[in-house]
Parts: structure tokens; sequence; C-alpha cells
């Protein structure tokens, strides 16, 4: 599915947190806020979070997702996505966090001793608008 283009902009924004919704093992849900990315020539959606985290946990068990953001200058509607993590991976995730945080903050990111990186992948496979 390829990602709507105000989808990608939206993400690519520094004011803009993305929510991401999953599943705790009691069925309950878990919402976490976080930085956002896009790879649009992927059609992915990638999110960078720490090893040992509760979404990760849950991902690794339940890898279905909800996503919704919206800009804080448009705040409705806002967009939703249901997805796939379709990779956990540390490969590359320093490097991203570290460009999230320049985004973000405008600031380098500062690595905490003992902590794993990780890029969720996510594949979008349907988009609420």
């Amino acid at each position: 599915m390829d990602l709507p283009t105000d989808i990608v902009t939206l993400m690519h924004r520094p004011d803009v947190l993305v929510y991401l919704a999953t599943t705790n093992e009691d069925g309950s849900p878990h919402v976490a806020p976080l930085w956002a990315d896009a790879d649009p020539s992927a059609g992915l959606i990638v999110l960078n979070t720490a090893e040992g985290r509760r979404k990760v946990r849950n991902i690794r068990r339940d890898p279905r997702v909800m996503l919704s953001a919206n800009a804080p200058d448009a705040l409705w509607p806002a967009w939703k996505v249901i997805g796939t993590v379709v990779e956990i991976t540390s490969e590359g995730a320093d490097e991203h966090i570290d460009a999230l945080a320049r985004r973000y903050t405008g600031e380098p990111w500062e690595p905490v001793d003992g902590e794993v990186r990780l890029r969720l992948l996510i594949r979008p496979d349907r988009v609420l608008e």
C-alpha cells in the first residue's frame, strides 16, 4: 500500500507526534507517543524505540498496531493507520534516532549507556482519514 502524501508530509513535521497503540498480554490497550518517520519509497512507517519497552514486548507477541496523529495547527481530521510491524531491527537505529532528535529538538541524540535502540518498520494495511 502506498502511503498517502499528506501522511508522509505530516510525519516529517517536527511538531507532530504519532501515537502507537499495541495490545498488552491481557488484551488491554497500550498507547505511546513517538517521534515518527516515513519511508515512502518502501511504503513503510518507521518508528524508533528501545529494547525492553512494553511496546516492543507487545509487538513481538502481536505485530498488529494502530497509529494516529494530527497536526497541531489542524486538529481535525486526525489520520489513523492500521498496520503490521514487519521488522524490528537495531540496524541503523542509532543513526535514525539521531536524525529524529535533530528534526524534533534541533540537537543531536545523546546515547544512553546500555540502551539498544530499535527501528520498527510498519506496513500500513489500512489508512483511515
